[in-house]
């Protein structure tokens, strides 16, 4: 991987929309680089999900708000990816249950995996102490679902996983949206909401 421990690598697709949170990845980044001690490249790389170069990724990071329909390579490429031990973090940017992209995404993750493949995991699973410790499982974010707590909603995460570890971790939190702001504004949070970024990337690379 070059002179990096780690880079962040944002995957397009041909349907829907993945050119979201623009600014999350450099609060993402910057997050790693304060706390810990990896050696991170600054510049978020974004690479088509049917491109093999997405194979050499440690992370890979999948958003949007649309429908989801993968062509023939970015089926095949994403199987591959998965089987082969790399980590796809999948955030789905509606914040909403059944909604188009979750839908959509869930019934290609059941075509490509099978129907149980994509489960609940529980709130005590190492990613929420990879780093820091998440004692009630994955952190609430500050948006309200149509007058419903997120926190009520969306109180787990779930995953695809493979030997045991998770592989491709799936968010309805839209934590992408949570984590995207100006980072001059940072500092004036009580609490870094970008720790829990932290957790699932030390998670990715095998903490």
């Amino acid at each position: 991987m070059a002179s990096y421990d780690f880079y962040f690598t944002r995957l397009t697709y041909e349907s829907g929309d993945w050119d979201v949170d623009v600014r999350m990845p450099s609060n993402v980044l910057n997050s790693l680089v304060e706390y810990t001690t990896l050696r991170v490249d600054p510049v978020e790389r974004i690479v088509a999900l049917s491109d093999p170069k997405m194979l050499e990724a440690p992370f890979c990071y999948f958003a949007g708000h649309k429908l989801v329909q993968f062509t023939a390579a970015e089926r095949k490429n994403l199987e591959r990816y998965i089987k082969g031990g790399g980590f796809l973090f999948v955030d789905d940017c509606n914040h909403d249950i059944d909604g188009l992209f979750a839908k959509s995404f869930e019934a290609e993750i059941a075509r490509i995996f099978g129907p149980k493949a994509l489960h609940k995991i529980p709130n005590n699973h190492p990613i929420y102490s990879s780093f820091f410790k998440f004692e009630d499982g994955p952190p609430n974010t500050g948006v309200e679902l149509n007058g419903w707590g997120d926190d009520l909603v969306h109180d787990y995460l779930k995953a695809v996983e493979v030997g045991g570890r998770v592989r491709l971790l799936y968010s309805n939190k839209d934590y992408g949206c949570e984590w995207d702001y100006d980072f001059r504004n940072k500092r004036f949070l009580a609490v870094d909401n970008t720790r829990f970024a932290v957790n699932i990337i030390q998670y990715a690379l095998g903490a």
